[in-house]
């Protein structure tokens, strides 16, 4: 792989960029919701809020380390680091922990925003994991 990017496939960049907005878009609401800012929780369904302020500390946690991990799992997939492998390795069990508390919560959840996040994020790491091992992260 040269220095200057001539051995990197053009969907990488595609797929870099994108995986920045999806994840950006996931760490502003994770912050809007930790920070409880007063316009999101209006907008939110009164369940849903309820759920929130109910959340233990450890699913807080595991949201955390998804969302956050996956921006930046985004940003090493577009410096073309093999380090992007592992980081969205860490947000997909950061989703495993989230997932496990809404199931045994019973938080109310939209099931198929629920299978895009996993669809997304399964993505992610497998098309790092691929870049990976045809040499483009290095």
């Amino acid at each position: 792989m040269s220095a200057d990017g001539a051995n990197t496939p053009w969907h990488l960049w595609l797929i870099g960029a994108l995986g920045v907005l999806w994840n950006g878009l996931g760490c502003y609401i994770y912050t809007m919701a930790m920070t409880r800012d007063p316009e999101t929780l209006a907008s939110a369904p009164p369940e849903m809020v309820a759920a929130l302020e109910a959340a233990p500390a450890w699913s807080n946690g595991a949201w955390a380390f998804g969302v956050w991990g996956g921006l930046a799992g985004s940003l090493l997939l577009l410096a073309r680091s093999r380090f992007a492998v592992p980081v969205f390795v860490v947000s997909l069990l950061g989703l495993v922990g989230t997932t496990y508390y809404e199931i045994t919560w019973d938080v109310p959840v939209d099931e198929v925003q629920r299978l895009t996040i996993w669809g997304a994020a399964l993505f992610l790491l497998f098309y790092s994991w691929s870049m990976r091992k045809r040499g483009v992260l290095g």
